[in-house]
Parts: C-alpha cells; structure tokens; sequence
C-alpha cells in the first residue's frame, strides 16, 4: 500500500458536510465518504467528542487520520470517522462544548476563535492499495482507543450491499429493531449487537457463515422478516414484561418451539410462581425452563457447607445408596425432595451421596 502524508484544514474537511441515512456521511466537498460500508456507526461519548474539539481549539496536536483513495479519485475514511463526524458536527452547530464555565457553540465563539479552529490542518494519511489491503488496515487500526467488536469486523469482511441494508434495519440510531426488541434484547445496537444476535439465532450460532453466504445479496428482508416473527412470538407467549426477559436468547427458542401448543396464561402463572421461588437464583433461566424443563437453566440454589455438615453427622458418614462410609470431602448435597417436587434448599432436606451414586443418580 501506498501512503503519503497531507494536511487537510478544517475548513475544506467540513465543506459540503452532509450525513444522510441513506446518502451516508460526506465531507470534503464531497470527496469524501465519511461511513464507508464497512465502517461503524458514531459511537462516540460527549466526553470523547468534546475532547476532539478541545484539542483543536488548544491547537493541540490531534492523532493521525487515515483515508483510502478511490478508484474515481475520491477518498473514504479507514480510520478517523468518529473525530472527523465530531468536527464536522461541531462546526455546523449541532452540539456545544463547556468553555470557560458555558457551554458555547462554534456560532457562540469569537470570530478568531472560529477561524483559529476552521484553520487547524489535521494529519492524514493517503492510502492507495487494494480492497482487500483497505480491510486490512480497517481491521488492525485501533479507532480511536474504541477497540472494534467481532460484528464490526464481519461488516468488514463481508462489506456490501447486503451489510448496507442490514444495518439499516438492525444498526442505525432509532432503527426499526431497536424500536420493537429494545426491552428484549441486551447490547448496543450502533456497536452491531442486535444485528450479529439476529443472524446467530436465523442461522443456529453461525454469523460467519451466514455473512459470507447472502454477503452479495440485494436486501436483507430476509433476517428482518425472521427477526420481526421472534419478536411477535415472544410477546404472545409471554405478554407480561420482565427486566429478566432482556438476557433470554430469543431467536434459539423460537427455531425450536414456534409451533409448539403453548398456553400463555398458564406459563405465566408457573413464571411468577418461579419468580418467587428463593431457590432460583437466575431469572432469566425461568423463560428457558418452562419450555424444555432443563433445571440447569434457573440455577437452583445450592445447600451451603454448614447444611452439607449437618447432613453429614446426621448420617455418620453413610451414603443412602450403597451403605458405605466416606469422608466428607468424598460426598456431594443432593435434595431428599427433588426441588421440581417442591422440596427446598433448607438443612432438612439434604442428605450427602458418595460422589459416585449422587453422579450416577443425576445421569439417569
């Protein structure tokens, strides 16, 4: 790859600024594509965004910036995209900065104080090469202290129309997915989150596969559509929300029991039963239980070492099972009542199997 050192100022970087959802981001009299497919979305803090501007204001020198040249001789950024928006942003009056004790916008500033910011010349560095050393370099730099996410690296790799149109639905600030699952799902969306779920749960955990399959494809309705049946499902099968809902992987439970005849009032009786029940330690387990019964899901409470004690003299030692004595440190707490039977955590119902039994108890 080629790469020469230029100076751009301010005031040509932010000419012909315009971020558009469809559009994207441009810059430099247009010369500039600011938010290439493979790149992120803006993510930076207003701490992070306001010490851009400050260091410009200070003259301060500001890290290195990078763009590709393209084949009809216009640049798109590699790396830089969250300082550049900043700038840009600034400049045309869509945030203030604290200065002084006020929070003052580029208008608010004295003419010199303007011009002294539209004058900084940043750093950048032009790179010619090919796409795939431009993914290269996409990959390997460090935006900003921001370290790029697994989903962010796909949307590198497999770049394209496919990814332009599933970040549409799945990515962008008040996108269609964020408006419907936010209460459902964990994560960020602008940090890809939400789209890298959806294509786990459509294609049973395998994103890459999934990327590199439909990467040339037109639209990606397809996941949308997917994505809007979990959603519908969740809602009708559990109508009453829950903050323990928002770690459930969804899409994993409707592939598997979409069509199963399932009774909304009564799952919800059992799920605010289970709600209540001290011995489930993981909440969010419950939605996974009462479809596939696997208590492993709600983490049971477990007895502690005083009742493990207790169960232990009480017994002498004895295993229940094969009659023979063992140390303490040989035997494993079982409940006398299965807790699914309602037997509780509590000193009472515990009794101590040798390790064998109790394992081969719990693998029949």
């Amino acid at each position: 790859m080629k790469i020469d050192l230029k100076n751009i100022r301010v005031r040509d970087l932010v000419e012909g600024y315009e971020d558009n959802d469809e559009l994207g981001v441009r810059a430099y009299g247009d010369k500039l594509d600011v938010r290439p497919p493979y790149q992120r979305e803006f993510v930076y803090k207003d701490k992070q965004r306001n010490a851009v501007i400050e260091t410009l204001r200070r003259g301060f020198p500001l890290n290195v910036m990078y763009w590709a040249v393209r084949h009809d001789g216009t640049f798109e950024v590699i790396d830089g995209q969250q300082r550049t928006i900043s700038i840009c942003q600034y400049v045309e009056g869509d945030f203030s900065i604290p200065i002084d004790g006020h929070r003052l916008a580029f208008h608010n500033l004295q003419q010199d104080q303007r011009e002294q910011i539209l004058d900084y010349e940043l750093m950048v560095y032009i790179c010619e090469g090919t796409d795939s050393e431009k993914l290269e370099w996409f990959k390997t730099i460090n935006i900003a202290g921001e370290e790029l996410t697994d989903q962010e690296l796909r949307n590198a790799v497999y770049h394209g129309v496919w990814v332009s149109a599933a970040k549409k639905y799945f990515s962008k600030n008040n996108c269609p997915a964020h408006a419907i699952a936010s209460n459902y799902m964990t994560g960020s969306h602008i940090r890809q989150d939400y789209l890298e779920t959806a294509i786990k749960w459509i294609n049973n955990g395998d994103v890459d596969g999934y990327m590199a399959k439909h990467q040339h494809d037109a639209s990606a309705e397809a996941l949308w559509l997917y994505f809007q049946d979990v959603m519908k499902w969740v809602k009708t099968t559990f109508p009453k929300w829950r903050k323990e809902m928002r770690p459930v992987q969804w899409g994993f439970l409707y592939n598997e029991f979409k069509n199963a005849d399932l009774n909304p009032t009564e799952l919800e009786a059992e799920i605010s039963r289970l709600m209540q029940d001290e011995d489930v330690t993981k909440k969010s387990g419950i939605y996974i239980y009462v479809l596939n019964r696997e208590e492993r899901h709600l983490s049971i409470r477990s007895f502690t070492d005083n009742h493990k004690r207790e169960a232990y003299e009480r017994q002498k030692g004895i295993c229940p099972v094969c009659k023979k004595h063992f140390e303490l440190t040989e035997m494993e707490a079982d409940h006398i009542t299965p807790w699914h039977a309602g037997g509780p955590t509590i000193p009472a119902n515990c009794k101590m199997l040798c390790k064998n039994d109790n394992r081969r108890k719990g693998g029949v």
